[in-house]
């Protein structure tokens, strides 16, 4: 699984390669204005991911009406998705746009580290995401007892330190080379940078994706008929009751939007993995770069999501842009107020 990153040799080759050396990886080269096209649209991609997670980080942080166990995975949630969009996505566009590697063995290592840590981080959030909404919408009475900031913060822990030892055990130990080498390629380029696209990452990628995602569908499918019967019974509440029923119903449905978007998104790739493993790797590259910047499309989408379904988010971020944040009052306000 060792990528060789050298510049050595004497031999004269076509521009069309990453390196001058034996066994390099072919590259595509594009015209300059494609190639700027590209740059320019991720970069606002980029932009758009970071920027909007930000904002989603400094509302649920700085607000305190915001902070209850919900806001609270949902500001792991898009700390996970900003991160990504600063330490990740910048030298992914790099590898995207030039089709080559250039960045050595360590920092290869350590992308596709970070990368495949926020990525399985964001489904472990939207898991927990879906389990507290489901205690929320059938099981309102018993909720704030049930599922407290302190059990929204062992979720957050979970779903950061498992995928972490995950991640390390696959791309920083022997275990897995050791245990299953006849499943396991050697990198067949030099300039490449796909440490973890193999016969066996494809099989460990599919449940990995599916199990979690079969949860949050099963999950979402009861809270909506319980909702359904809700809605239907919420002329007999009291007019503070059905606000609270009505306001929960609201958020699940918008964290509904939000696990159906990143399905969508992360499909795509998770399928052509596993297919492409089984085919012995055909999925042309550019295809390929495609799914995965469809999937990397995912972290920008939830701020966006929040911005159309959420009030308390556009008042939390008119006051951001206003600058009234700077008063001493604004950190009490109650942004659910009408």
């Amino acid at each position: 699984m060792r990528a060789v990153f050298t510049r050595g040799g004497t031999e004269e080759f076509p521009a069309a390669f990453c390196y001058q050396v034996n066994g390099s990886c072919p590259r595509t080269v594009h015209p300059l204005g494609i190639q700027l096209v590209i740059y320019l649209a991720c970069a606002a991609g980029i932009l758009t991911t970071v920027l909007g997670n930000l904002f989603v980080v400094f509302s649920v942080s700085y607000f305190k009406v915001l902070h209850t166990p919900t806001n609270f995975l949902l500001l792991s949630l898009a700390l996970a998705d900003m991160l990504l969009g600063l330490l990740v996505l910048p030298l992914s566009t790099v590898r995207s746009v030039e089709s080559c590697w250039f960045f050595g063995d360590f920092l290869c290592r350590l992308h596709t580290y970070l990368d495949t840590l926020f990525c399985l981080t964001s489904i472990f959030h939207l898991c927990f995401i879906s389990i507290d909404r489901h205690c929320a919408i059938c099981d309102p009475l018993l909720y704030p007892a049930k599922f407290t900031i302190r059990v929204a913060l062992k979720c957050i822990l979970a779903g950061w330190g498992v995928p972490a030892a995950y991640t390390a055990i696959l791309l920083y130990t022997d275990f897995v080379e050791r245990g299953l080498s006849q499943w396991l390629e050697e990198m067949p380029c030099v300039g490449s940078c796909q440490l973890l696209f193999n016969k066996f990452w494809g099989w460990l990628n599919f449940p990995a994706f599916f199990i979690p995602c079969l949860l949050m569908i099963s999950l979402y499918v009861k809270i909506f008929v319980v909702a359904t019967r809700q809605a239907r019974q919420i002329s007999t509440l009291s007019k503070s009751l059905a606000g609270a029923a009505k306001r929960e119903r609201k958020a699940a449905k918008t964290l509904g939007i939000a696990v159906g978007i990143y399905l969508m998104c992360w499909l795509p790739f998770t399928v052509d993995t596993l297919v492409d493993s089984l085919l012995n790797f055909v999925t042309p590259p550019l295809i390929f770069d495609i799914f995965i910047w469809f999937a990397y499309f995912n972290s920008a989408c939830n701020p966006i999501i929040y911005v159309f379904s959420y009030r308390w988010f556009r008042k939390a971020l008119k006051l951001i842009l206003s600058r009234e944040i700077f008063l001493p009052r604004t950190p009490t306000i109650d942004l659910y107020q009408e």
